[in-house]
């Protein structure tokens, strides 16, 4: 499959700031269970690390502090915006060992390989993940480890209902199927890696859980409807005032208030393995 249609794929949340700030502040709850998914896999100091669309940069920051000052991490992501938010907030973060690079991580060059190569939230939105994912391993040497964390939005549930957290979860899940994404691209990570020739990965599931007044879930639940919400409208599948996205999360927080309810969003599913020292 040629390059150009393994990149057809849009990034339906787009690239405005709003939306690099509410990837900046999703990443204060998801760190801690994506630190855990790639220290089992193998992260460590002094790694050569390649991040996979690196949007803001957190996720590339995270490694930097895992790596320490004698490794370095490369973030790749496909949007002006996002590579200078990224390289601005390293430079203010203190982190020389990470660098960001503009272009299409499977097809970009390198000089030397990586370590390990590791990707969030990156996956879900490309139209051919095992192609990608098998682009992919060529940056890594021999032995080097593979680790991804993506989402299923199967994972979204509240007991007792809360009908509008259940809204927020079909608007998302539908404004990514229609938008060519897959909103369940975590359940799917052991035949993607496989389908890529990769070694069967280890498995880890995690995710968010909320319960009571004004937890910080509600609020990353309402921003993502935020950056989703120009698309709703575009694919018809609800209306701005229908959202009222400005309220979101208070409503959100009202209805678990008044039911005692509990509410998880999606499941966090990684996957890690290695590359084969052997071809």
């Amino acid at each position: 499959m040629s390059t150009e249609k393994k990149h057809n794929a849009e990034y339906v949340l787009g690239h405005a700031d709003t939306e690099l700030e509410r990837l900046i502040a999703q990443s204060r709850i998801y760190d801690p269970l994506t630190a855990q998914v790639f220290r089992d896999a193998g992260i460590a100091p002094g790694m050569q690390v390649l991040d996979i669309g690196s949007g803001s940069g957190d996720v590339s920051f995270l490694v930097a502090r895992m790596i320490g000052p004698t490794g370095q991490v490369v973030g790749v992501d496909r949007s002006p915006v996002a590579v200078a938010t990224a390289t601005r907030r390293a430079l203010a973060l203190e982190l020389p060992n990470a660098r960001f690079v503009l272009g299409e991580a499977d097809s970009t060059a390198f000089e030397e390989p990586f370590d390990a190569v590791v990707g969030r939230f990156v996956l879900t939105f490309c139209p051919n993940p095992a192609d990608i994912l098998g682009g992919l391993v060529r940056h890594v040497r021999p032995g080097g480890v593979i680790a991804f964390q993506e989402v299923d939005l199967g994972g979204c549930h509240s007991t007792p209902e809360s009908p509008t957290w259940s809204r927020c979860a079909r608007w998302c899940a539908e404004a990514l199927v229609r938008s060519k994404a897959d909103p369940h691209i975590g359940m799917k990570l052991f035949a993607t890696f496989i389908a890529a020739g990769l070694p069967p990965p280890a498995l880890y599931l995690h995710g968010g859980i909320a319960a009571g007044p004004s937890h910080p879930l509600y609020s990353a639940v309402a921003e993502t409807v935020r950056s989703l919400l120009p698309r709703l409208e575009q694919l018809g599948i609800a209306t701005a005032s229908e959202v009222d996205v400005d309220t979101l999360a208070r409503r959100i927080s009202d209805e678990a208030v008044a039911t005692q309810g509990t509410l998880t969003w999606v499941s966090l599913i990684g996957a890690a393995t290695r590359k084969p020292s052997q071809p």
